[in-house]
């Protein structure tokens, strides 16, 4: 693949880009000295990834997606260069989530979670989809769902408040929920939750690692997004009573005690609308960034100056949170936007991919020094 180089600015990095790609002014991007980023794939409407199998000889990445309604199957060779994108499902309602387990694929379709199973020995004649879980609920609204499955074999299942704000039944709405593979056993493992659109286990301890989407209209500045911190179940993270460390709602939250629920790990920009999160756990990066956590930050969308459209990086010491800043940004421009971070995935060389919805890209970021 024939690459382009830019160097931008004294202080920021080096910025590569394929040459099918000269419509994504990817010299606008900024990362840490040393870094890179390229095209890797044109994949339409791209929103979460996950890695299927992998070896010396290659592997699969699998891409869900929002209004595309599609699943998307992702080649790589041996020198991680995307070698052709192929639909593996359509049809679908918002099939965002996309999960990778024994060689099946796990796909969210709002209501339903979907199972393909030998996936990948039949990338060109997809199998029928098997339904796990049709019981989940039907509203769209907040109804797409980012999945994984966690260290304890579950599949773990954020459910949104069908609302920007109201008191939903927590046993039904705004929380995180896990299953056995075969959907028995659903369960509420945190509550309070308005939005998550990604989750990560910190690979130390095993612990579950998520973002939340903050409530809109309450002006520019509140209330913040969140990155959480659940290390056992059965925690309450606060919504629709409190937002941030200690903001009570004003519609809900008179006479709560703000104080009796778990507190983010880290405040994050408001509105910036953070979607999918991972652990660094490659060893390209300078060690500094190993086990640190890479937040896809989508943008906001009723903001009077616009917010995120970014790639954040909090910074860990143990299981504590104490630095949040920009590792990579540039897809807005002013009050223009020409890109949408909407997830990140670590490639087994230790590279970062990065989806983004809406200029129907990934991108991946290595590091050269």
């Amino acid at each position: 693949m024939r690459i382009i180089r830019f160097l931008i600015g004294l202080g920021f990095a080096l910025i590569s880009m394929t040459s099918t790609a000269a419509a994504l002014p990817l010299e606008k991007i900024k990362l840490p000295p040393g870094f890179t980023i390229e095209l890797w794939a044109r994949v339409d409407n791209a929103r979460q990834m996950a890695l299927g199998r992998h070896d010396a000889t290659g592997g699969t990445l699998f891409v869900g997606s929002m209004q595309a309604g599609k699943v998307y199957a992702v080649g790589f060779g041996p020198d991680y260069e995307a070698r052709g994108v192929t639909v593996v499902a359509s049809g679908l309602q918002r099939p965002v989530g996309v999960a990778y387990k024994d060689g099946n694929l796990y796909v969210s379709a709002v209501s339903r979670i979907l199972r393909y199973d030998g996936i990948e020995r039949r990338l060109d004649h997809p199998p029928a989809a098997v339904v796990v879980t049709d019981k989940l609920p039907s509203e769209t609204h907040h109804g797409w769902k980012f999945i994984a499955f966690g260290p304890d074999g579950k599949l773990y299942v954020p459910i949104g408040a069908p609302c920007n704000i109201c008191e939903p039944d927590p046993q039904r709405y705004a929380n995180i929920m896990r299953m056995n593979t075969d959907g028995s056993a659903l369960e509420v493992y945190a509550k309070g939750v308005r939005n998550s659109v990604g989750f990560d286990w910190q690979p130390q301890s095993k612990e579950l690692w998520f973002t939340d989407n903050g409530r809109d209209m309450l002006g520019d500045d509140l209330p913040p997004d969140e990155l959480n911190h659940a290390p056992r179940a059965g925690m309450d993270f606060g919504y629709p009573y409190c937002h941030g460390s200690d903001l009570p709602d004003p519609d809900f939250g008179a006479g709560q005690q703000c104080a009796r629920f778990a507190a983010p790990a880290q405040e994050l920009g408001a509105h910036v609308a953070a979607l999918g999160m991972r652990f660094y756990t490659g060893t390209m990066f300078p060690p500094e960034y190993r086990n640190q956590i890479f937040i896809a930050e989508h943008g906001s969308w009723n903001r009077s100056k616009k917010s995120g459209y970014r790639v954040t990086l909090v910074r860990l010491q143990g299981s504590k949170a104490v630095a949040y800043e920009t590792f990579a940004s540039g897809w807005l421009q002013g009050e223009t936007t020409w890109g949408r971070p909407a997830d990140v995935l670590v490639l087994p060389d230790g590279s970062l991919l990065v989806s983004d919805d809406y200029a129907g890209a990934i991108y991946r970021i290595t590091y050269r020094g």
